[in-house]
């Protein structure tokens, strides 16, 4: 495949002290916006009408800050990865830059708490920096919230850097002139917070985030705000135990785990379960769960925080440092089975990708009827990361956002596992994967799904991936802004996987503003995308009943890696009942040998053939990749000449389609 150079970062410049990821503002700036007449309640920044059934239930709902009244500036939309647009949900968001400076939401129905994603710049040496934002409600003040981009902002090649003077990996491929330029790549901007009210508001009333008068930063940036009403703390079921009887601070002023440890052991004794009361409580460590219930009174009320801590030597699983999590037992040590999680928050401190850290929220292995839900996972490395063999566990009702690498991942061997109804935002790599990776036992995780889950804005990688495995599935779901070197649905022979076997299913999901440009090899991405790099991709493939909106390039892209071109193929792949409504290039970008059917596909708001079919660019006139129309069931202009199956154009250019409308 050919490669051409990446762009150098766009707009990207140092005022004073200050790093400041402008991003692009194409057209004017929005200096107050009129009021509005009703609070404009999204879901992925859409119409909740065009994703309606799609993705998670969830407690709370969403305001774009860009669809509020505001007195600052709008910036976006834009997909160009390395700015705060293409980072931000919908790929807009407001920018403050003066005291005084606010946006205002009007409450849509009655709400007692807020989660506000927002960017503030790093320092000119990295590492972050903290700021107040005024929180006025009804013109008063409710409260100063303190925001912080120690999380945040990202620089150079993977595993990325905190450091924004950090020089490119040296050796690694790169398609940019020497020396580049600094700061190299800076990204994961945006960070969250959720705010108690202390009180519950009504609809219309008003909740105002305005800039202090001292102007602490050069720049706010405030993206979308979750309003929820929050239920009162859950009380402590018969039959448990309290953390606090066992010396539990809830105050986190004194490290809390070794008396949750007690707590565990006492009620495996008993046969009781373990309740944490409300507070917030000091953990640094991983708390290993097996056979066991633990339970908070609700994940804005339990709370487990704590700090990552230098090891004073490496642990036996290869980690550096130490952080808050509960883990199973690992597999190698007999896995876990009857854990049951639910009900608290882990607020971790995870600044940096370290891939040899164990420093997730959820980890080890646990299965044999298992449950995890209703959990909160904040600043982790991987909000929930299962390393098999195991089988057998439940997922479902989850948060996991801000994390630094996977919101979650099924690892090597993981069997009949169903995570339903998890929403994550903001993962520095893959929002959900499953990952089969190969080994010398011939495991293979299979009979696993994906469904109902809500994913979106992942900085790094794909929504959801599935790498190898057998009889897997991906129902059902709402996956929305992915932003560089992946997109919205993905299945790839990579990392070593286990080749694909049985049939792999992507049913009824929904896909928005997916298809990014890849922007190591240049080229426009699918909203779905299908990637033979190590093994041929021969087991069945489905892809029915769903609907791909905005795609920035393609809908469908079926790829192979240049060096491999002539060794592997994508077969036996089946497309069925799907609309898709724009693209900015090609609804189907075939650059493998190959075939697949399309059976009942309708397609509108495309921006260039349907079909570029450029196989493995022998160029022979007959393309290596066989795209097979069943009858005459697709709809839209799949038969034109110039999308003949012959047809091939390396990089057509984008036409950015019309907005997405409901389909009559």
């Amino acid at each position: 495949m050919s490669r051409s150079r990446l762009s150098r970062i766009r707009q990207v410049a140092l005022t004073g002290s200050v790093l400041v990821a402008l991003g692009a503002s194409p057209g004017p700036s929005a200096a107050a916006h009129p009021p509005a007449t009703a609070p404009v309640i999204t879901r992925a920044g859409l119409d909740p009408a065009l994703v309606q059934g799609r993705g998670a239930t969830v407690p709370f709902v969403e305001q774009e800050a860009e669809s509020a009244i505001t007195t600052g500036e709008k910036i976006g939309p834009s997909r160009e990865a390395y700015t705060l647009p293409a980072e931000a949900s919908g790929r807009t968001a407001v920018r403050l830059t003066a005291a005084g400076q606010y946006v205002e939401f009007t409450l849509s129905r009655p709400a007692n708490a807020l989660t506000l994603r927002y960017s503030i710049p790093d320092t000119a040496t990295g590492g972050g920096q903290r700021a107040p934002l005024d929180v006025k409600v009804n013109g008063k003040r409710k409260q100063t919230m303190t925001l912080t981009s120690e999380y945040a902002w990202l620089y150079g090649m993977y595993p990325f850097s905190n450091d924004p003077d950090v020089d490119p990996n040296p050796g690694w491929w790169k398609p940019e002139p020497d020396p580049v330029a600094k700061p190299f790549r800076p990204n994961h901007f945006y960070d969250e917070q959720r705010v108690l009210l202390g009180k519950t508001y009504e609809a219309g009333d008003k909740v105002r985030f305005q800039v202090p008068g001292n102007l602490p930063v050069a720049w706010y940036v405030l993206d979308v705000v979750d309003f929820e009403l929050v239920a009162q703390p859950l009380k402590q079921p018969a039959k448990s135990l309290s953390v606090r009887l066992f010396g539990a601070d809830p105050t986190g002023r004194y490290d809390a785990a070794p008396a949750i440890e007690r707590t565990v052991a006492a009620a495996k004794r008993l046969g009781w379960s373990v309740f944490i009361p409300p507070g917030t409580y000091q953990v640094n460590r991983h708390i290993v769960v097996d056979k066991v219930t633990v339970r908070g009174a609700g994940n804005w009320w339990t709370i487990i925080k704590g700090k990552v801590l230098p090891l004073a030597q490496p642990a036996p699983d290869q980690s550096v440092h130490s952080a808050p999590g509960l883990y199973g037992k690992y597999a190698a040590d007999g896995g876990s089975t009857k854990v049951h999680l639910s009900d608290f928050a882990i607020e971790s401190d995870v600044r940096e990708r370290i891939d040899t850290d164990q420093v997730n929220g959820i980890g080890g292995a646990i299965g044999g009827g298992s449950t995890i839900q209703n959990l909160y996972l904040h600043h982790t490395k991987v909000g929930i990361w299962l390393d098999g063999p195991m089988d057998g566990l439940l997922i479902r009702n989850n948060v996991v956002t801000d994390a630094i690498a996977d919101g979650m991942n099924l690892h090597l061997g993981v069997s009949n596992v169903r995570a339903t109804n998890n929403f994550v935002r903001n993962s520095g790599d893959d929002g959900l994967a499953m990952w089969s990776e190969a080994n010398p036992n011939g495991l293979v995780n299979h009979n696993n799904v994906y469904d109902h889950n809500t994913v979106q804005t992942p900085v790094l990688a794909n929504n959801i991936a599935i790498y190898g495995g057998r009889d897997n599935a991906v129902t059902d779901n709402l996956v929305a802004d992915p932003i560089r070197e992946g997109s919205t649905l993905h299945a790839g022979s990579r990392f070593n996987s286990t080749p694909f076997e049985g049939t792999l299913s992507f049913a009824r999901n929904t896909t928005v503003r997916g298809g990014p440009r890849d922007l190591n090899w240049d080229l426009g991405l699918g909203a779905i995308w299908l990637y033979a790099l190590q093994s041929n991709m021969a087991g069945r493939i489905e892809i029915t009943d769903s609907s791909f909106l905005d795609s920035t390039y393609n809908a469908f892209l079926f790829v192979v890696d240049w060096p491999v071109k002539d060794d592997y193929a994508v077969t036996n792949v089946a497309v069925r009942n799907v609309k898709v409504d724009g693209t900015g290039t090609n609804v189907v970008n075939a650059r493998v040998g190959g075939w697949a059917t399309f059976e009942n596909v309708d397609a509108r708001n495309v921006g260039a053939p349907f079909i570029n079919n450029c196989g493995t660019f022998h160029f022979t006139g007959t393309p290596e990749f066989d795209v097979r129309l069943v009858g005459d069931s697709n709809d839209g202009g799949w038969t034109a000449d110039a999308g003949a199956p012959g047809h091939c154009e390396d990089r057509p250019p984008v036409v950015p389609p019309a907005p997405p409308g409901p389909w009559n």
